[in-house]
């Protein structure tokens, strides 16, 4: 299968990429206060967020021209919009008159102008001033032609639409490497959208990043997965790339840290019957069911819809692939979907931040729902859910990981405030962690 990626089995010395580097940190502190600072949260603003690559949307929300997509980060808001050429643009949505915002839906069309709301200034969809009201009575003369929408650096990859406020920014595959070529064997750019969620969080935005760079609070925080993926560090890949982004490749197996990782338990038995797998086979011996679960679905998988298993390998059809991309996105590959995770920080308050969870699925043939951490969705692009995590965290049942998390997020925000926490105490396991600071210092002090 030319072009597809082979992922060898793990040993303890052997990293799966080649440009991966085992865990090495110099040891910077991790106080409490670069989670509650406001003069550190200007800090990763003026040196980071400004100099990084941000999601803006998907392009399947920008079909024709004119369709547009808005993202707003800290006081800054971005329209990204589809050319007339087919391109995508990106723009401060920003009128150049006044500064009023140009637009306020997150999303939509329009025929061929941007109209200003304020004074009805009109901007092409390239940026492009064409008309004014009274344009003679300017003393420095007709602005049309004269002034344009401040463009932003914008690409696309795997069906997102990335934007970056440097104009001097790497190019977007450049910055991404390797995760790309990591997730080179799903078509993202063709799977939808099936869950859009939105949520204002209570904790800083730096810690989805923290606990999706390890697994290492997965036995306390989400017992309910112990019968089927395997979060004991032994068994785990850890990689860590130049870019300041990192891999983690958990088993679908028993958790190989308790006794019972030999026992089919009731969620595996579940996973193997669905399959055509009979349980009983491999009682005493659980852990052999996950070659025999890549082989049914390979086997299986195309008289089912789904197609798209021939092109994933073998690991790929069992194992969770964990990508934290630097700063603050996850894409966790599985063989039923992409799971998205994004954290951004609150405007003003670095005790606030919005946490964005996504879920894309593959072209599945006749399907007109998948399944989805909320039960069954219709299989199409799907409207955007938003709210404060209090409110949905008391209506999702408690075995829900997100609850579990976030609310895990909460309640660390709050003991990160004491005076005695001045570092982390971190198992190696957790190194991604350390590093992941370290490369926010990086550039904060202009080693990037």
């Amino acid at each position: 299968m030319s072009g597809y990626i082979e992922v060898p089995e793990k040993t303890d010395s052997y990293p799966t990429h080649p440009s991966a580097r085992f865990p090495e940190v110099r040891g910077d502190p991790i106080p409490g206060s670069r989670y509650w600072s406001n003069e550190f949260a200007e800090h990763e603003w003026e040196k980071m967020w400004k100099r990084v690559w941000h999601i803006g949307g998907r392009t399947s929300q920008l079909e024709e021209p004119g369709d547009y997509v808005v993202h707003n980060f800290k006081h800054e808001s971005v329209i990204m919009i589809r050319q007339e050429n087919g391109s995508i643009r990106a723009f401060f949505n920003v009128c150049r008159h006044r500064g009023n915002r140009l637009v306020s839906s997150e999303e939509g069309g329009v025929p061929q102008h941007l109209v200003c709301p304020y004074h009805s200034w009109k901007w092409n969809i390239d940026g492009e001033l064409d008309e004014v009201q009274d344009p003679e009575d300017f003393p420095q003369g007709n602005p049309c032609g004269k002034l344009r929408l401040k463009e932003v650096a914008c690409e696309t990859w795997g069906g997102f639409v990335f934007y970056s406020f440097d104009p001097n920014a790497l190019p977007l595959q450049e910055y991404l490497d390797p995760i790309p070529h990591l997730l080179g064997n799903r078509d993202l750019e063709n799977w939808t959208r099936v869950v859009w969620r939105t949520l204002r969080v209570n904790t800083n935005w730096k810690f989805a990043s923290d606990n999706f760079n390890e697994a290492y609070h997965i036995p306390a925080v989400h017992p309910q997965f112990q019968p089927m993926i395997d979060d004991h560090y032994s068994t785990t890949v850890f990689e860590m790339y130049p870019m300041g982004h990192n891999r983690m490749i958990e088993k679908l197996q028993p958790s190989s840290r308790y006794a019972s990782a030999d026992s089919v338990m009731p969620l595996w038995a579940d996973v193997l019957k669905e399959w055509d797998l009979d349980p009983a086979d491999f009682e005493g011996k659980a852990q052999e069911a996950r070659k025999a679960l890549q082989d049914a679905r390979r086997r299986l998988g195309p008289d089912r819809g789904w197609s798209y298993l021939a092109k994933l390998s073998d690991d790929e059809l069992t194992d969770q692939f964990h990508h934290t991309c630097f700063p603050n996105l996850t894409l966790t590959g599985t063989p039923e979907g992409l799971h998205v995770f994004r954290t951004e920080p609150d405007a003003d308050d670095p005790n606030w931040s919005t946490f964005d969870y996504w879920y894309l699925v593959p072209p599945i043939e006749g399907a007109s729902e998948v399944a989805t951490l909320y039960g069954m969705r219709p299989y199409e692009e799907a409207e955007h859910e938003t709210g404060e995590f209090a409110d949905y965290e008391t209506t999702i049942a408690q075995g829900d990981f997100l609850v579990q998390d976030l609310s895990l997020a909460v309640t660390q925000q709050q003991g990160l405030r004491s005076m005695v926490h001045d570092d982390h105490y971190l198992a190696k396991q957790e190194t991604r962690v350390r590093r992941f600071h370290e490369v926010i210092n990086d550039y904060i002090e202009g080693r990037r």
